[in-house]
């Protein structure tokens, strides 16, 4: 696909929902008792793939294409789908539904594509085994598929995180709602916290001491009204955009500022960039942001922001190629287990456009500002990778084609559109 050109972005629009969220919506709507609506959905295929797993496993949801009504179960309320579950290219998916499945009274099976099938699973299954739980990877291996061997009777856990995932956290909590007793979980850092909110929005009890959680077991939940506000993730591919682009003006409209998520703010106003935030809704967490070009600085990222904005690094990363100076972004050795290698593939990935990057074992360096020039790129199978690429195409006077763009479906499936909006100085 020949990638969009441009060269500045003028209007407004609105970002799709949050993924994280969206994710959590229905699991925490299957999981409560009583009828839970969720409104601004992200209906990109992650989170539908949460959907259909969840349906497959005996919960009630209808979509009227505006509103997800489910009908909760409880934990207890679960069934034995009538075959393995196939997860698509969800980590979030699955890693999540493996805490809840734990406990469960019957086996099941998980799996997904090729991509996710590559993806290590031990971070989750190390510590829920000792909650008790059996899982099993591809041949005694830390791959999906994944079996869940029901009937456990999970126990309590303390536990001392040795990576900072809110994955693995979610992970955990979902299992240590199950289970009797009292379990605590001490994070390495503070990463994004919608788990924790959502258990406090639909009835539960969980206490958060600096980087130590606390959950008393066994809990019931009860169904909610839930509005999914934009992503952040998503917003921060326009955010750079506008910043680093000639003559450029843009609002997006509904965006999520959760402060576990707001690390992408952080760094391009440190770096320099002008971000405006309007009609802030704090019950919801989300306002209106609106950025424009700007002189652009190097920094260094490193340390406890990283969980904050660990989605966002690809994207940060171009944001470098266009700063005066050189940004060194380190201890992110998450980004290796993500959709593809991050690291790796934003550096292999840029290269071909002419930036000067260079990865390291735990993030990249950055020399900027750096000309870039068209040619042929990846996906590699990651939609944030795909999403960064066409970015970096609108500050190219060359043409890019970008091999497999239907990845970006994943969570931002009208995106070309957008960029088409924005390009064209249109209002969405």
């Amino acid at each position: 696909m020949k990638l969009i050109q441009g060269n500045s972005l003028q209007g407004t629009i609105h970002v799709p929902a949050d993924k994280s969220i969206s994710h959590r919506s229905i699991m925490f709507g299957a999981i409560a008792k009583g009828t839970t609506h969720v409104r601004n959905f992200l209906r990109g295929e992650d989170c539908l793939s949460t959907l259909h797993a969840f349906k497959a496993l005996g919960v009630p949801i209808q979509d009227d294409g505006e509103v997800i009504t489910i009908e909760g179960v409880g934990f207890d309320g679960l069934q034995a789908p009538a075959q393995a579950l196939d997860i698509g290219n969800s980590g979030t998916t699955i890693r999540l539904i493996m805490g809840i499945l734990s406990g469960a009274a019957f086996d099941t099976e998980l799996f997904g594509d090729a991509s996710l099938n590559k993806r290590p699973m031990n971070r989750v299954m190390m510590p829920l085994r000792e909650m008790n739980a059996q899982l099993i990877g591809a041949n005694d291996t830390e791959f999906p598929p994944i079996k869940i061997k029901g009937g456990q009777t999970l126990t309590p856990i303390h536990y001392q995180m040795p990576v900072a995932s809110a994955q693995v956290k979610s992970a955990l909590i979902f299992a240590a709602l199950q289970t009797k007793g009292t379990s605590t979980i001490i994070e390495k850092e503070l990463s994004r916290n919608h788990t924790e909110d959502m258990i406090r929005q639909f009835g539960g009890e969980i206490t958060v001491t600096g980087k130590e959680i606390t959950i008393h077991g066994p809990q019931e939940l009860t169904g909610q009204e839930v509005v999914v506000p934009g992503d952040i993730s998503s917003a921060a591919f326009f955010l750079v955009a506008g910043a680093i682009l000639p003559n450029s003006h843009i609002t997006l409209k509904n965006v999520g500022i959760n402060p576990t998520r707001t690390g992408i703010l952080t760094v391009l106003e440190q770096m320099g960039a002008t971000i405006e935030q309007t009609e802030i809704d704090e019950a919801n967490q989300s306002a209106t942001l609106t950025v424009q070009t700007s002189a652009l600085t190097s920094c260094v990222i490193e340390g406890e922001i990283i969980p904050y904005l660990i989605d966002e690094l690809p994207i940060i990363a171009l944001l470098a190629t266009q700063a005066h100076g050189t940004t060194i972004i380190k201890d992110a050795e998450e980004l290796k287990v993500k959709e593809t290698n991050r690291i790796d593939a934003t550096a292999e990935e840029l290269q071909k456009l002419g930036a000067d990057i260079t990865p390291t074992e735990d993030g990249l360096i950055i020399n900027g500002p750096t000309k870039l020039h068209g040619g042929s790129v990846s996906s590699r199978g990651d939609h944030r990778i795909g999403m960064m690429l066409q970015i970096a195409a609108l500050l190219t006077d060359e043409a890019v084609e970008l091999e497999n763009p239907e990845a970006i479906a994943i969570s931002y499936p009208t995106f070309f559109e957008d960029v088409e909006t924005l390009v064209n100085g249109a209002t969405l």
